[in-house]
């Protein structure tokens, strides 16, 4: 099966609606909707819980369980204080950055709809060039065009309201897919063409496929560490972002060596467990996918160590999607890489038996 032959038309469609779609940690329904109505033809039931995560399932009947995950939420910002002349100050709701922040247009959830605002800014004909301020959480604020508090208020704007940009997929030459929220919804759309592929070719898979698309990793791993107790998997395959480290101003001795457009990128971690990474290498070899190697130290920092120290233990891994920009409004991905994920996940997966415990002692 080519890379170049996985996103098709209808495939990109789905995706720049699912990317452009507000989904910030916590309020991720609308999003998990246009997924699981995406994937519902290669479904063969769904599983949801509490707090918003969304599971298709194959083979749900089956005892051995395979969990393919990504993480559907995006970060963002929560309004906190609001001034008497009506400004807006903010804190964060994951791990937004506070430098992109300056004259940037956002849309605050209310009730009432989207509200309209921009991170304020001095101009610089107004700031001491000796000793300028950098952007930092004290000092950013939004301007949503109220003369006071109450006209905030008003306008259905109080403390809690969550707040996103509303920047959109595009694409850059030809065949880079730049957007905000690409972390991880690039996760939650691969996941979905590994549904599409095993259905529109037939495969059928000897456990139960459990395509688990969760919510509040981006504050601590949260869904993930939720949906595992209610699936109780055997194997856990984990997709998220990692950082391209080609870029100015990253040093790669302590960053590593990772690259837009050289493949997928397989983790070594405590959390990653040997044998299935061993088994997504040599399956990355014998179909010639081509991949990059990251190490971590004493965590992954994705869903995977949540799959991993689970129910007693539960063999994961990652193969993770490289990424500049990460937590910006300008996220970039190559759809080399897109699909090479897809893909790698996929030919593992037919690789996987039943009752297979991975287990360094068999």
């Amino acid at each position: 099966m080519a890379a170049s032959k996985i996103i098709n038309a209808k495939s990109l469609k789905f995706f720049e609606k699912y990317l452009n779609n507000a989904s910030p940690t916590g309020y991720e329904w609308e999003g998990q909707k246009i997924w699981m109505d995406y994937i519902r033809p290669y479904a063969d039931d769904f599983i949801t819980d509490t707090y918003g995560t969304a599971v298709a399932v194959i083979n749900p009947k089956a005892k051995y369980k395979v969990v393919i995950e990504g993480h559907s939420d995006e970060i963002s910002w929560y309004v906190n204080y609001i001034t008497d002349n009506g400004l807006l100050y903010v804190i964060r709701n994951g791990g937004s950055d506070h430098q992109i922040a300056p004259s940037k247009w956002v849309n605050i959830h209310t009730k009432k709809g989207i509200v309209k605002g921009v991170f304020g800014w001095p101009a610089i004909h107004t700031r001491n060039r000796a000793k300028e301020e950098p952007p930092k959480l004290e000092n950013i604020f939004i301007d949503i065009g109220a003369k006071d508090k109450a006209e905030v208020e008003k306008m259905g704007v109080h403390v809690g309201c969550v707040i996103t940009y509303p920047d959109e997929f595009q694409v850059l030459n030809k065949d880079k897919f730049v957007c905000r929220a690409l972390d991880n919804r690039a996760g939650g759309f691969m996941i979905a063409e590994v549904a599409r592929l095993l259905h529109e070719n037939g495969k059928k898979l000897p456990f139960g496929l459990y395509i688990t698309n969760s919510v509040q990793e981006e504050i601590g791993l949260r869904g993930a560490e939720m949906i595992t107790e209610t699936i109780k998997p055997n194997v856990a395959i984990v997709t998220d972002v990692t950082h391209d480290t080609t870029t100015p101003m990253i040093e790669k001795k302590t960053q590593g060596d990772c690259s837009m457009g050289k493949g997928p990128v397989i983790s070594y971690a405590p959390a990653v467990q040997q044998k299935l990474r061993e088994r997504i290498i040599e399956t990355a070899e014998a179909k010639k996918i081509p991949f990059q190697r990251q190490a971590s130290s004493r965590f992954t920092g994705t869903d995977t160590d949540a799959f991993a120290y689970s129910n007693g233990g539960v063999a994961s891994a990652l193969i993770s999607l490289p990424l500049r920009y990460m937590h910006t409004t300008v996220e970039t991905v190559h759809r080399d890489d897109v699909e090479n994920v897809i893909r790698l996940i996929y030919e593992t997966l037919l690789t996987i038996k039943e009752g297979e415990t991975f287990s360094y002692f068999d």
